[in-house]
């Protein structure tokens, strides 16, 4: 770098500027780079300097010194104040007060949604921010996630490169769009030149419900949907818990006149619990929205969809040419990264050596492959990923590239990878006689009510048959077949395994009308069917399938609000839900009042009560049923007489239904990073919890976890990763 006087600086490589010693890059955008800076006091600074180029542009550096006057205007403890700045340098620059810490998007994306305490103090920090921001005569109009800094004491607001000052509202825009889609206002893409504090307003609410649950309450896919959805559609609000749900509402009016005053939202804030609550429920799924099987032990549990249909991304310029969005400006901040929580390690005291397949080491595959064009983006509630265990094989799903791959169960390596342009793939279905079972994407361009389903080779990976079934509800193995929905959805089909042929067909139909699901219990195929016109009415009826000619045979009437979980001593097992209506975003996190066991001969019907109102999603294993949130906490029932053995908050949220091990006695769980935790199985105290995984990839928040076992070996699947560890030394990797 070589550095001249005047305040005039010219930056090549790292130096000093300004006075201020360059030490470190801490990040880039469109406007320029953000440098650690050292001042002669040793006081640090973050330094932005913007790019030459831009530095000739009298526009551009008129925004400039409009940003450095909006940021000198603004002081308060939730910003990030302008030490020094010389916006007619040869290279313009502005400094101002290092805040340690990391980004609000950078949190959520690798530790979840935040609750409780954290969300509170984040809601009320940023009120006071804006407060500050609003009384210097300044709108941000780029209140986002990535703005945000969660220091230890707070958090601080920051770059104000789009800021507009009160004073200054004639500074011309040259007709494009200045803001982050997901979090502008309707009135910055209606009439940008008018925009005012309620703009920040609606920002919050928008920041918030993406702080609370991990999502943005309008996200379309690009730009111009986005700018659509967030002028004339009412938000996505699931998962958003009341009292937050009703404030963020009314901050999200398209009407400016109508959002909150930061006076009112400063004392509803204060409001908020300190603890996290359950969501609320949301608007119910489309018809159309496919929902995820889930799988618990032996079991396949189809829910109640009603006409599933999986849609690529359409590419639509809904707003036309007119909204060219441009990013401007590049975050003043540092980046630290957080410090792991204390690993807890299994205990010293003597315990069995693991049995590990023959050769195995810790290993680690990406379940991506390159693609020559987009992948197909398949519009589900979230991907119920992972792999199945087949002898010294695991089979995997892929999450970009492929629908399916063999790895080795002892060393990771890949033997062969099955399928092409996909992306969010289910987990197989299974293996049997050598051979695998899948389901795959039929290669359309817009909608299919179909999905192909597919048996490959194990050992080669070639593809022994295919056929169409309905996309609706996956496919099922059974003792004697795969259970499907026929293409036109009106009949159960058995599949023959070996030819890909039907076995048989049954109409789909009960005396509680002719919407119906298949699922698969203890090996042994049912239906489950409600009135197809009004699914929230009346009871549903539970079909018993005959295995050999699929003869049915209408065993009894339960209530809607029956989630199917398994079958135990042969008989099927429902939990009873406290509400038909959903309380919870993708059905997760549930309250189950009762248990339901119905005899598969008789049809009768035994009901056995919970203990407590446990939550979350329910896995039996060996008589006991497991209630996980998503928030970690993990409830442990027995099926027999419903009461709670035990409850255990293990402070790692998003994990995966359970498996358990025999020899340790224990339950091992993954989080959609990559961390496994080990529970003792009869108290359910924690063991022990491993690292997250370094990369887990872009489709983390998009899968299930999900782990299983090879002999002790623990083999897990989250995000865009597969790993194996042992149970003994699960950090050594």
């Amino acid at each position: 770098m070589s550095t001249s006087t005047g305040g005039s600086d010219s930056i090549g490589s790292m130096g000093s500027i300004g006075g201020y010693e360059l030490v470190d890059r801490l990040g880039s955008g469109g406007m320029g780079i953000v440098y650690l800076g050292r001042a002669a006091s040793g006081r640090q600074v973050a330094v932005k300097v913007v790019h030459a180029q831009y530095a000739l542009d009298e526009e551009f550096r008129a925004r400039f010194r409009q940003e450095v006057a909006a940021a000198r205007r603004v002081s308060g403890a939730f910003t990030a104040p302008v030490v020094d700045a010389d916006p007619d340098a040869e290279v313009p620059w502005m400094a101002t007060l290092y805040v340690p810490g990391r980004t609000l998007s950078d949190l959520v994306a690798k530790e979840g949604p935040l609750g409780g305490r954290q969300l509170r103090v984040l809601a009320l920090g940023l009120v006071e921010a804006l407060r500050d921001i609003h009384q210097a005569g300044v709108v941000h109009r780029d209140l986002k996630p990535s703005n945000v800094l969660i220091a230890e004491d707070g958090p601080r607001v920051i770059d104000f490169g789009i800021s507009r000052a009160a004073d200054n509202q004639t500074l011309t825009v040259t007709g494009r769009l200045i803001g982050t889609p997901p979090f502008m206002s309707p009135e910055q893409f209606a009439s940008p030149r008018d925009v005012t504090a309620a703009s920040d307003v609606f920002s919050l609410g928008s920041l918030l419900v993406y702080a609370a649950t991990g999502n943005r309450p309008f996200d379309g896919g690009s730009p111009y949907t986005t700018g659509y959805q967030v002028m004339y559609e009412p938000p996505t609000l699931h998962g958003t818990s009341d009292p937050l749900r009703r404030i963020v509402e009314r901050c999200l009016d398209k009407d400016p006149a109508a959002r909150p005053q930061l006076a009112e939202l400063h004392e509803l804030f204060r409001s908020l619990p300190d603890v996290v609550v359950p969501g609320v429920p949301g608007p119910p799924s489309p018809p159309e929205g496919r929902r995820a099987a889930r799988r618990s032990g032996n079991t396949t549990v189809v829910p109640r969809a009603k006409d599933g249909r999986r849609r690529r991304v359409r590419r639509l310029a809904v707003l036309g040419a007119a909204l060219a969005v441009t990013a401007v400006s590049v975050s003043v901040y540092a980046v630290m990264a957080s410090p792991e929580p204390a690993e807890n390690t299994p205990s010293a005291k003597a315990s069995p050596s693991p049995a590990l397949p023959i050769g195995w080491q810790p290993w680690e595959t990406s379940l991506t492959r390159a693609v020559q064009s987009d992948p197909v983006a398949i519009n589900v509630d979230s991907a119920d990923s992972g792999c199945v265990s087949g002898g010294s094989a695991v089979f995997c799903a892929g999450t970009t590239g492929f629908t399916v791959a063999r790895i080795d169960a002892a060393s990771g390596r890949v033997a062969w990878r099955y399928g092409g342009n996909t992306a969010a793939a289910d987990r197989p279905l299974g293996i049997r006689d050598a051979v695998v079972y899948t389901s795959e994407v039929p290669d359309e361009d817009e909608v299919y009510s179909t999905v192909n389903l597919v048996a490959l080779d194990a050992d080669t990976g070639k593809r022994v048959w295919t056929r169409a079934v309905s996309a609706s509800y996956p496919a099922a193995l059974f003792n004697g077949g795969a259970l499907a929905m026929s293409a036109e959805g009106n009949e159960f089909v058995a599949v023959d395994l070996k030819t890909g042929k039907d076995l048989w067909r049954t109409p789909a139909k009960a005396s509680a009308g002719t919407g119906c699901a298949p699922m698969v219990l203890g090996g042994t195929p049912y239906g489950v069917c409600t009135d197809a016109n009004d699914p929230y009415r009346g009871q549903a009826s539970l079909l018993r399938l005959d295995p050999a000619d699929g003869t049915a045979h209408e065993l009894a009437s339960l209530p809607l609000a029956a989630e199917p979980l398994a079958a135990v001593g042969g008989q099927p097992v429902f939990a009873v839900r406290t509400s038909l209506e959903g309380e919870s975003n993708d059905g997760r996190d549930e309250p189950y009042k009762a248990l339901l066991r119905v005899n598969p001969t008789s049809g009768a019907v035994t009901r056995t009560p919970l203990s407590g109102t446990p939550r979350g999603t329910g896995t039996v294993i060996d008589g006991v049923v497991y209630f996980v949130r998503p928030d970690g906490t993990v409830t442990a029932l027995r099926v027999s007489d419903g009461k709670r053995l035990w409850q255990e908050d293990t402070q790692v949220e998003n994990l995966s239904a359970p498996v358990r091990s025999t020899k340790y006695d224990a339950l091992y769980f993954a989080n959609r990073y990559g961390r496994l935790l080990a529970l003792d199985r009869s108290t359910g105290a924690v063991r022990w919890t491993m690292d997250k995984l370094d990369d887990p990839g872009t489709s983390a928040e998009d899968t299930i976890p999900s782990v299983l076992l090879v002999k002790d070996a623990i083999v897990a699947a989250a995000g865009d990763k597969a790993f194996s560890v042992r149970p003994d030394r699960p950090n050594a990797r």
